[in-house]
């Protein structure tokens, strides 16, 4: 059995069984990897993917878990090679994060400036998709952190941590009846139709649960993971936007009416997330604290160490996160 064949079967289950893209990504031939998938196989004494003729069809159970094995130990020698290299170079590397738009866009551009400035030699790759895609990157490997709202609960073997508050805000034209109101209810934006985020992004789960505890019915008639998006059907007159307040830009979008609605819905939170057993480089925590002064080294590493959410909320329980 070797590495490398361990890294193929991995790949090609990566790449939706598709020899050609794998063999294009990894730089090699697509005939090399399925004579070490075959050996591999052959030594095993099991198929790790089931064939119709020469095309690969599904990966077999024993497949399955041949796989999230072979994830782990790539994963092992993937650390073991971070701490040469902290060892070795500590101020050289790469650093892949997968985020949401709103946190690329909004929150992340001073945090990601000052990192450059900091470590030059540093290779960073930002990655963007829904909450689940993000959390199934971190948990998987194939990125160093996972920064969102929501999803990142849902994976155990993931280590999270918060980061900041943030709340959502009303935008509507200004010759919208919204922006002559004198206070913002839930009935009256459920009296207009609605434009924001797709289920799943950006806290919209807390928006839906403000709407449902009043037994109210939004009538939602546009969604995008994009508040840049959505405030362009605003300004075409679609409806009433609402994201987060960090989205809306007081320069750029001064022809938009903003509405705090914080009173509205619950604050959200957005986290840090990193697959447990990650080997963190010195220039990781320097990147955790640069988003989030509170985590420290120390506060990171006490992290790591809670078995239990109680235990986790006890380590922060006295931490005031900030706002955005």
């Amino acid at each position: 059995m070797k590495l490398q064949q361990l890294r193929y079967i991995w790949e090609v289950a990566h790449h939706d069984l598709n020899v050609s893209a794998t063999a294009q990504s990894l730089y090699t031939s697509q005939p090399g990897i399925s004579k070490q998938i075959r050996l591999l196989e052959d030594e095993l004494g099991v198929e790790v993917f089931a064939r119709s003729g020469k095309h690969l069809t599904r990966v077999t159970p024993a497949g399955e878990r041949i796989i999230a094995t072979a994830g782990e130990i790539l994963r092992k020698c993937e650390s073991i090679k971070q701490i040469a290299q902290e060892f070795s170079n500590e101020r050289k590397g790469t650093l892949s994060i997968a985020t949401t738009h709103t946190q690329a866009r909004y929150a992340l551009p001073p945090v990601i400036g000052r990192f450059i400035k900091q470590y030059p030699d540093v290779s960073l790759h930002m990655h963007q998709g829904t909450p689940m895609q993000i959390a199934e990157m971190a948990a998987d490997g194939t990125v160093d952190f996972a920064i969102a709202t929501e999803g990142l609960e849902l994976f155990n073997d993931l280590v999270m941590m918060p980061c900041y508050r943030w709340n959502r805000c009303v935008i509507v034209p200004r010759d919208h009846p919204l922006a002559q109101a004198s206070g913002l209810t839930l009935e009256a934006l459920a009296e207009h139709p609605i434009v924001t985020y797709v289920f799943g992004f950006t806290g919209r789960s807390k928006l839906d649960e403000a709407f449902s505890q009043r037994n109210l019915s939004p009538r939602v008639v546009f969604t995008a993971a994009d508040a840049d998006v959505i405030k362009t059907y605003v300004r075409l007159g679609l409806g009433v936007g609402i994201v987060a307040r960090m989205a809306v830009d007081d320069q750029m979008d001064k022809d938009l009416v903003v509405l705090d609605a914080s009173t509205l819905f619950e604050a959200s939170v957005t986290r840090i997330g990193f697959r447990r057993g990650t080997f963190l480089r010195g220039f990781m925590y320097d990147f955790i604290q640069g988003f989030a002064p509170h985590l420290t080294r120390e506060a990171i590493d006490g992290t790591i160490r809670c078995q239990s959410k109680a235990e986790l909320e006890e380590l922060f329980r006295d931490i005031k996160l900030p706002i955005c």
